[in-house]
């Protein structure tokens, strides 16, 4: 019975959720195409081990800052965690978080988008973790902040 409280309780603090990438826009007439992602909300188990970060640089005349890094937990997890200082736009909703190989968004989406990966969605500003699934490539070195909807970027940070 020990086991099965644990088990739950386990399985209550990892929670999954599906997010889709969004935000809204005066301009009706955008069309919006909605990625999905299962994101992690899971905190790091011990100490992440920070192997990159870079600080935000704000896009399309957002308050974007802050910092945002790369990592691993005590179990070998990768995490991306934007530190208690991130802020950016949030007045029209969540905004779409990726790993890109650069700076510039570019959407491929008819070869299963090589270029960026989606993680998930920050829809708060302060801090943040995001749990990968997988350790991301090393190809990936910027996190891009996307509003889908408004077809802007919000902010990037190089990962060095």
């Amino acid at each position: 019975m020990k086991n099965a409280i644990l088990s739950i309780s386990k399985v209550a603090l990892m929670s999954v959720f599906v997010l889709t990438t969004s935000c809204s826009s005066d301009d009706d007439s955008t069309e919006t195409i909605v990625e999905t992602v299962e994101v992690d909300s899971s905190l790091p188990s011990g100490t992440l081990v920070v192997a990159k970060s870079g600080e935000f640089i704000a896009e399309s005349g957002t308050p974007t800052m802050g910092t945002a890094e790369l990592g691993t937990d005590d179990d070998d997890s990768s995490f991306v965690h934007f530190t208690s200082d991130f802020t950016t736009e949030l007045g029209t909703g969540t905004v779409g978080v990726f790993l890109s190989t650069s700076s510039e968004y570019t959407a491929d989406p008819a070869n299963g988008n090589p270029d960026l990966m989606l993680i998930g969605n920050v829809d708060a500003n302060g801090e943040k973790f995001i749990k990968l699934s997988a350790t991301p490539d090393d190809k990936y070195t910027h996190v891009i902040l996307w509003c889908a909807t408004a077809n802007i970027p919000f902010g990037n940070a190089e990962l060095n």
